[in-house]
């Protein structure tokens, strides 16, 4: 009787062994999303991100690399051959608008009315995108080298460009958006009816050349030519290095650079201002990407990536990545980042106040800064092409790409 007593005994403990791994792994899911997505700058901490979760879910995530100035039209071609990405990003506005019809509704996750007012984004009332996070754009100057309440007008900046003994006083990069997207956001920002003029230009009742802030803005791209390092020589890489070493006063980015500066030992303070066409004041401020789940995945796949993002914004594990890896400044309510760099503190903080102008190149005619604003610009810096037939010749762009 005592063998017979051990032996049950054992066979319960084993039951109950195998009971508790049964329900250990019975939280687990399987199957495979895939995740594309335009910011190179996290690529590192995403694909770390996909194995923890992994890990904790048994959902396998692979991450596509990209290099950033050919995603939407890599997107766009692997979308249209159904080999498209599970998770992708897409600029709210003219790129979600264009791909509308590959975006499912993202209106049942459990945070979407957590989303800070105007973040997500809508399509036919539908939420379709979920917001990365904010970002803003301007000036990221030394304070040791720029004083930037000196500089309030177009006139001023122009100045400084002239005299500054930097090596190189204010610096743009090659990739298509540093090159001319970004600062020539600032012109169309500032008009009294940002969409309204857009949408004047884009029907050819209003020319660039005709308004102050353009004509502004023609006289920084020359001055820039003139008294700076030519940007079609240095990429994106360099350029942030340069003015983490101290040898480029001022570069024309946003708060995403500064994850590179870790890289370096920067022994100054930094701070954002804006580009001061017709006086400007403000910083460029808008949600940049968002995430969308493609329709063509199928109902589970479209579950397990709806899965993700839910795990993403509301996990500890997922909200630490963005507060603390991707540093991003919170768009959802309840999630917080206490350790926010000079540069996000500072569109922090103009979020705050509603010290901002919009990103209106979100609603240019979708591509067109890769196919034609781009090597308009190139062109520029490499030609004696005057700043007011750069502009006329961007104008022209805008008006072919909108029939």
């Amino acid at each position: 009787m005592k063998k017979t007593g051990k032996v049950l005994a054992a066979v319960l403990i084993m039951a109950m062994v195998m009971s508790l791994m049964t329900g250990c792994g019975a939280g687990k899911k399987s199957g495979k999303i895939t995740i594309f997505q335009s910011k190179t700058e996290i690529m590192t901490d995403l694909n770390q991100l996909a194995k923890d979760y992994t890990a904790e879910t048994g959902v396998e995530v692979e991450v596509w690399e990209t290099t950033g100035d050919n995603y939407y039209s890599d997107l766009k071609t692997g979308l249209s051959t159904q080999a498209g990405a599970t998770l992708f990003s897409l600029q709210p506005g003219a790129e979600s608008i264009e791909m509308a019809d590959y975006l499912a509704d993202l209106s049942g996750l459990s945070f979407v009315n957590k989303i800070g007012a105007g973040m997500a984004d809508e399509i036919n009332g539908k939420v379709v995108g979920i917001p990365y996070t904010v970002e803003g754009f301007g000036l990221v100057y030394n304070k040791n080298m720029v004083d930037a309440a000196s500089i309030a007008t177009t006139g001023d900046l122009i100045n400084y460009l002239k005299t500054s003994e930097a090596d190189n006083p204010l610096g743009l990069s090659q990739e298509d958006y540093f090159l001319i997207a970004h600062i020539l956001n600032a012109p169309f920002a500032v008009q009294a009816d940002p969409q309204g003029y857009l949408d004047a230009v884009l029907n050819g009742s209003e020319r660039m050349a005709d308004n102050d802030a353009f004509i502004e803005f023609a006289e920084l791209m020359e001055a820039i030519r003139e008294s700076c390092t030519n940007p079609v020589d240095i990429t994106y890489d360099n350029n942030c290095g340069d003015f983490a070493t101290g040898k480029t006063a001022m570069i024309h980015q946003g708060n995403w650079c500064t994850g590179m500066f870790a890289d370096y030992n920067v022994d100054f303070d930094m701070s954002l201002a804006p580009v001061p066409v017709t006086g400007n004041k403000k910083i460029s401020v808008s949600v940049p990407i968002a995430w969308y789940v493609n329709t063509d995945a199928t109902e589970e796949e479209q579950k397990l990536a709806k899965d993700f993002l839910e795990w993403l914004y509301t996990s500890e594990t997922g909200k630490t990545y963005m507060m603390d890896k991707f540093n991003f400044i919170p768009v959802v309510d309840g999630m917080k980042n206490n350790n926010l760099d000079p540069i996000n503190q500072a569109v922090s903080e103009a979020v705050i106040s509603g010290n901002t102008i919009p990103w209106v190149m979100s609603n240019w005619p979708a591509g067109i800064v890769t196919t034609d604003l781009a090597p308009i610009t190139k062109e520029f810096f490499t030609t004696d092409m005057s700043g007011i037939e750069l502009v006329d010749k961007l104008n022209d762009a805008f008006v072919a790409a909108a029939k």
